[in-house]
């Protein structure tokens, strides 16, 4: 096994010592060479938004002066009434069908690998991939492959991979990416890269492996390009609290010591003792936003020279395109409030102010930034973003800078700024969204408090997005998925009249006249049943050869059992059948895999095989 670190064993010095030492590149850099052999250069900054300390030194500091100004008596944040991190998730003018305009819609399928993914040609990790006729799947630590082309599913191989858990996997050609948490289950370290060459099936070789002292929040497969975002969120320092005689002036006076007495390993994201990332390749934001690091690592599988590019900063979220990346970054908040003050205990909106949103360019290992802008409001998901035509379309939750509603806002890069060109408010009053899906030139957005407004926004023209109408039933959909070019099915729940959830439920929707969306039929599951794609779309797969929808449902909170639902579309209907597939903790990684030749692989906790579709 060959073991890769991002750049020379001579570094971890250079890093303690503020010399800038990393890989790759950040920001825009002219015509200068940008590969990992390449020398650092100055990077020229796009705009105001970023900038780039002047070295090591300088970035340490800008880390330790912000962290400053979080750090309390109680540690990060707030005081006694800070309870847990608020930012988790969390009558239209009548209009003729003649004369309405037509949006179109994109007819989705699952990726080739067999995953449910948000956009077409940009694959995503999942437990289960598959080329051809092999199928490949993680459980645990353990890659098993399996050849699907025989009557019965068969394994050919299986290999232990130590210290991993949690793993998934993107597929490259013969090459198969395994991403994952390093350490025990539960109690993670740090994340797990793996390279594993299976071009011999019967007998896959890991042939890199890279530990990095970073979370994994996100991961996509363009092309033969692999990109990683890490996540490192604020150092975990041994702060005091006060007790007895060691009162809040001293714990906050030690609690800053701490924070000063950081270095840039504390940061940054490492391999080993080693920095990922270069300092010139560290964007600071100028503005107040969520303190913590987000780093792109990019690389070929088959050649695997790491390329990295971070921003000092905590996402809130993060979307992918075919050729954009964007990070979407709210400010620091902490405790219920997200503000220390309990003056608006009853009425605060979910999260503090404004999002910041920072547009970056893909080509080939390239990650560029090109633009930056600000929003008002909250970004819920990645979900919620969306780029066509050039323009980057977000979908945002209610703060307390904004009304008691949601809107959706279209943006373009003009220069290196992220301008808005349009935008349509008060959706959702007292609500908040639940779930959304972009079209070529539409927007579904659900709603949700009591009943389930569905908004159906045109987006024909960017700058000027047009509210066309609206549907309110009970219960809402937290899983949109497009069946063809005038309707979509959505999982959620059902929910009474004063909001209280009943059970899972499967609706069919007709959007072919944008000004009166209309609810085709539904499917009521048992009560206190749960969809799974509400939670992870890639328990959702969508057959449209057949007009057949397969989804994971279980009892919920009170029992163990797991199905497929087998929901059959004709003439406007949905007929519905249950298959009893898997019970316990592992109805999480049920997955129902299409074929090319029209076949569906079940995979559950303690099988491969053949779903029935008759």
């Amino acid at each position: 096994m060959k073991i890769r670190t991002a750049v020379a064993s001579a570094t971890a010095v250079a890093l303690a010592a503020g010399v800038g030492v990393g890989v790759g590149f950040a920001l825009d850099r002219g015509d200068e060479g940008h590969g990992p052999s390449s020398a650092p250069v100055p990077v020229r900054l796009a705009n105001a938004s970023l900038e780039v300390a002047d070295d090591c030194d300088a970035l340490l500091e800008s880390y330790v002066d912000r962290g400053l100004d979080l750090v309390s008596p109680y540690g990060w944040g707030g005081g006694a009434i800070v309870m847990f991190d608020a930012r988790a998730s969390t009558t239209v003018a009548g209009q003729s069908t003649a004369n309405a305009r037509v949006p179109t819609t994109t007819r989705a399928t699952s990726n080739e690998s067999g995953t449910n993914v948000q956009e077409v040609g940009v694959d995503e990790p999942d437990v289960v991939k598959v080329a051809g006729d092999l199928l490949f799947r993680i459980q645990d630590n353990v890659l098993t492959t399996h050849d699907v082309a025989g009557d019965e599913p068969r394994q050919l191989s299986s290999l232990q991979l130590p210290d991993l858990h949690d793993g998934e996997l993107l597929l490259s050609g013969d090459r198969l990416v395994v991403l994952g948490d390093l350490g025990r289950r539960h109690q993670p370290t740090g994340a797990r890269i793996l390279v594993v060459d299976v071009s011999r099936p019967g007998t896959p070789q890991v042939v890199e492996e890279t530990d990095y002292s970073a979370s994994i929040s996100a991961a996509r497969l363009h092309g033969d390009v692999v990109r990683v975002v890490l996540d490192n969120g604020l150092p975990d320092l041994d702060f005091r609290l006060p007790h007895g005689k060691f009162s809040e002036d001293s714990a906050e006076r030690f609690n800053r010591r701490l924070v000063r007495e950081t270095t840039l390993a504390d940061w940054l994201p490492t391999v080993g003792d080693e920095p990922a990332v270069d300092c010139g390749d560290v964007a600071v934001p100028t503005m107040e936003t969520t303190l913590g690091t987000t780093t792109v690592v990019t690389f070929e599988p088959a050649v695997v020279e790491p390329v990295t590019t971070a921003v000092a900063t905590t996402s809130t979220a993060s979307y992918f395109s075919p050729d954009r990346f964007y990070l979407a970054a709210g400010p620091a908040s902490f405790g219920w409030w997200g503000t220390p003050t309990i003056d608006c205990f009853e009425t605060c909106p979910g999260g503090d102010g404004s999002t910041e949103l920072f547009a970056f360019a893909l080509d080939g290992t390239d990650t560029t930034y090109v633009a930056s802008g600000t929003v008002e409001g909250q970004v819920r998901d990645r979900w919620s973003m969306d780029h066509a035509d050039g323009a980057l379309r977000v979908a945002l939750g209610a703060t307390n800078e904004t009304g008691n509603f949601s809107s959706v806002v279209t943006l373009r890069e003009t220069g290196t700024t992220l301008t808005e060109i349009g935008r349509v408010d008060k959706l959702g009053v007292n609500e908040e969204i639940k779930s959304v899906r972009w079209f070529d030139t539409l927007a579904i957005v659900v709603t949700f408090r009591q009943t389930d407004p569905l908004y159906a926004i045109d987006l024909t023209d960017p700058d000027e997005p047009e509210l066309m109408g609206e549907l309110k039933i009970p219960g809402f959909s937290e899983y949109l998925h497009p069946l063809g070019e005038r309707r979509l099915i959505g999982v959620g729940q059902d929910a009474d009249s004063r909001g209280m959830t009943r059970g899972a439920q499967a609706a069919l929707f007709d959007v072919t006249d944008l000004t009166d969306p209309r609810q085709l039929d539904v499917v009521a599951y048992p009560k206190h049943s749960m969809a799974g794609a509400g939670i992870d779309p890639r328990q959702f797969t969508w057959l449209p050869d057949r007009r057949t929808a397969l989804t994971v449902v279980s009892q919920g909170w009170r029992g163990r059992t797991g199905w497929v639902s087998v929901l059959s579309l004709q003439a406007g209907e949905i007929s519905n059948r249950m298959v009893e597939v898997e019970y316990g903790d592992e109805v999480a990684e049920v997955r129902l895999v299409p074929l090319a030749d029209g076949r569906v692989v079940l995979v559950t906790g303690d099988a491969v095989s053949f779903f029935d579709l008759s």
